[in-house]
């Protein structure tokens, strides 16, 4: 393989990759609480990226309840992002609300609790369907401002062409992760998050809300699937 090839592949790689690892963390954080898999994260992750996409201004089409509704302001992408990943982890709190509390207070099997978490994403993408139709949505072309269309990280001769959107995901994603890093491992509330993981009784013994936590994990969870979403409909 040429070396200009494979460097384009591998950055375009790093960019992509960043997103996925976005989304799998709002994966892993559940699952490391609950000992479950949240099948309604996926439907978070859209649900992120209506959010974001009706923050900048974007209209919906001639389909669903809100056809051809649009929002009167129009907010920068960063900012647009930024809300609709906390609208993201609202409606995550909300799933584990109606889907989880109510088994997990009743100590129902895990199964039962997995079986109603894709019942939510169901009914979530369907309400998404009701609401704005099942057609594809694009966000403008001028979303990121007056960016070049593409970088050259090589030289006239040999150009590495990378598409401005992808390293802008690559750092956002990157920033995220950081920040995520740096909340689980040196914070309290990280530290408590942690020992909630570890043994939810014992943490519950000394001292920590383990409800408290558990909700708060699906909101960081829901935020990190938004933002995943929305960065995966701008490229």
């Amino acid at each position: 393989m040429d070396l200009t090839l494979f460097i384009q592949q591998f950055l375009n790689g790093l960019s992509i990759g960043s997103v996925y690892a976005i989304f799998a963390l709002g994966y892993t954080l559940v699952f490391s609480i609950l000992g479950i898999i949240n099948f309604a994260h996926g439907a978070i992750f859209t649900l992120g990226a209506y959010f974001t996409y009706t923050l900048t201004g974007g209209a919906f089409g001639f389909n669903g309840i809100l056809a051809n509704a649009k929002l009167p302001i129009q907010l920068p992408f960063i900012i647009a992002l930024f809300l609709g990943s906390i609208l993201a982890g609202l409606a995550g709190l909300v799933v584990e609300r109606l889907a989880f509390r109510p088994l997990r207070k009743r100590g129902a099997d895990p199964l039962l609790t997995l079986v109603s978490s894709l019942g939510a994403g169901v009914i979530i993408v369907n309400l998404i369907q009701l609401l704005v139709g099942a057609e594809s949505y694009t966000f403008e072309s001028n979303i990121y401002g007056n960016l070049p269309v593409s970088v050259n990280f090589g030289t006239v001769d040999r150009p590495i062409a990378i598409r401005t959107v992808q390293i802008i995901i690559f750092g956002v994603s990157a920033l995220i992760v950081a920040g995520l890093t740096y909340l689980i491992n040196y914070t309290k509330i990280g530290k408590a998050l942690q020992a909630v993981a570890e043994d939810a009784t014992t943490a519950s013994l000394l001292g920590i809300n383990t409800e408290q936590y558990i909700t708060f994990t699906f909101f960081l969870s829901g935020f990190l699937g938004g933002a995943a979403g929305t960065l995966v409909g701008s490229s």
